[in-house]
């Protein structure tokens, strides 16, 4: 029985997506939840994020909002390929670009118009229970490291054995990088502070709530946080276990 547990939380080999249908169903998937898409133009080593905005099967239209930050944008205009990443409840959705987008200004937004892809990378990958916190239960976190002026302090949503989703007050999203690795990442942990560098995957804020969230991969983790982080991953997994079992 743990065998087939097992084989059914290993991560799958990748899938290519081909059909229009299955396409655009997992694009509109990261459109809705507005995950954040992680661009990299071919031979460039910055990276830029932006959303989707807009999938359209029948007029065969993908529609991003403006890149962050925006001098991505003189790649465009000089119609260089790029590759696109977005990942959703541990999937990661990939796909290469190669046609010149259009840009438009549409009611004070900046948008890239162009078609939908013709094949997209589909691989589940997560492997990891992932817990969330009660939000009576937030643990506090601090962030910093050589590309940081200040120490960013914040609270941890949730966790997993390879990374986590972080909250900040205000908007941060200028004084961090997408791919950066941050050398100091601190969460005060019930049984004892652990600290780790972490690689910055994600990054979004909600101005609606002033808020920036942060999805951050643990990087090269030591055996003895390795396990501090397994230990709290796995008290955390008993009690949301025991809290479904006492509301059945």
């Amino acid at each position: 029985m743990s065998n087939a547990s097992n084989k059914e939380d290993a991560p799958q080999p990748p899938k290519v997506l081909s059909t229009p249908l299955e396409i655009a169903a997992n694009l509109r998937t990261l459109q809705e939840s507005h995950d954040p898409l992680i661009i990299t133009f071919h031979e460039r080593a910055q990276r830029f994020q932006s959303f989707l905005v807009e999938v359209d099967r029948d007029h065969n239209r993908l529609v991003f909002d403006e890149m962050i930050p925006r001098d991505g944008e003189r790649y465009l205009l000089a119609g260089e390929p790029f590759k696109v990443e977005g990942f959703h409840d541990g999937v990661r959705v990939a796909w290469e670009c190669t046609d010149t987008l259009q840009i438009v200004d549409k009611d004070n937004d900046r948008l890239y118009h162009g078609p939908l892809p013709r094949e997209v990378v589909y691989h589940q990958r997560r492997n990891a229970f992932r817990a969330a916190l009660k939000l009576s239960q937030l643990v506090d976190v601090e962030m910093a490291g050589e590309r940081l002026k200040n120490t960013l302090s914040g609270k941890l949503l949730d966790i997993s054995a390879n990374g986590c989703k972080l909250r900040f007050d205000g908007d941060i999203s200028e004084r961090l990088q997408l791919g950066q690795v941050y050398e100091r990442f601190a969460a005060a942990l019930p049984f004892g502070p652990m600290t780790t560098p972490v690689e910055l995957r994600h990054l979004h804020f909600e101005e609606r709530i002033d808020t920036t969230f942060v999805g951050v991969r643990f990087h090269n983790m030591s055996g003895l946080v390795q396990r501090q982080v397994e230990r709290f991953v796995y008290q955390l997994q008993r009690e949301a276990r025991r809290f479904d079992k006492d509301d059945f």
